[in-house]
């Protein structure tokens, strides 16, 4: 077995072992190599289940922290997903494998300018990256059947919340920036909403604006 091949090995079975056990998530995030999405000095420790830092100030999230977020969503085929927080590309990829269609905003221009390079490169055409402010999310697309934000909130975002179906998920991290935040999974119902706590998460703040290409 080569290196890369055991790498990837151990990459599926540390998913598995920190609570992602859906099969088609597996399948995806196998499917697409994190490796691409990390670029310069961390880039020989893609396969490590840890978060690393990208362009921007911003982070590539901990593939498990991925695989959690993206099961809880539970993304059928025909569901139109909106990512708030697009980073280095790699959950939108992921999401791609699963939806039929993914809109993903971010605030700053050239890291959706290289995701759009690397999905273009991997053949994923069912993504449209977006240079925005995510916080109002994505109004002329809406409703989405699954919303999910990459950057924590103080609460869910109201206007995301307005975009998501009925019948619809969204994932979001939620709290302070500087203090414990949680991972929350928002069900909307015809007769109001349903809160679950999935565990205590870092991400970076959900900003309003346009961010600065450094």
């Amino acid at each position: 077995m080569s290196e890369t091949a055991e790498r990837k090995m151990q990459f599926l079975y540390a998913l598995r072992s920190k609570g992602v056990t859906d099969n088609r998530v597996l399948s995806a995030m196998e499917a697409i190599d994190r490796g691409p999405f990390i670029r310069g000095i961390f880039a020989d420790r893609a396969y490590e289940d840890m978060p690393l830092p990208i362009a921007c100030g911003q982070t590539i999230s901990q593939p498990s922290v991925v695989g959690l977020m993206t099961q809880a969503l539970h993304i059928s085929p025909r569901d139109k997903v909106l990512e708030v927080g697009t980073g280095s590309g790699y959950q939108a990829a992921i999401l791609s494998r699963l939806a039929r269609r993914v809109y993903t905003i971010d605030r700053h221009s050239r890291l959706v300018r290289e995701a759009r390079e690397l999905f273009e490169q991997m053949g994923l055409t069912n993504i449209t990256a977006i240079t925005g402010d995510g916080s109002f999310g994505l109004a002329d697309q809406a409703p989405f059947d699954r919303i999910i934000v990459t950057a924590a909130a103080e609460d869910p975002p109201g206007t995301l919340m307005d975009q998501l179906k009925e019948g619809g998920i969204m994932v979001v991290p939620v709290g302070q920036s500087d203090a414990v935040q949680h991972l929350i999974v928002v069900r909307k119902h015809a007769m109001g909403t349903e809160y679950e706590e999935l565990r205590q998460v870092r991400f970076v703040p959900l900003l309003e604006g346009l961010g600065k290409d450094t």
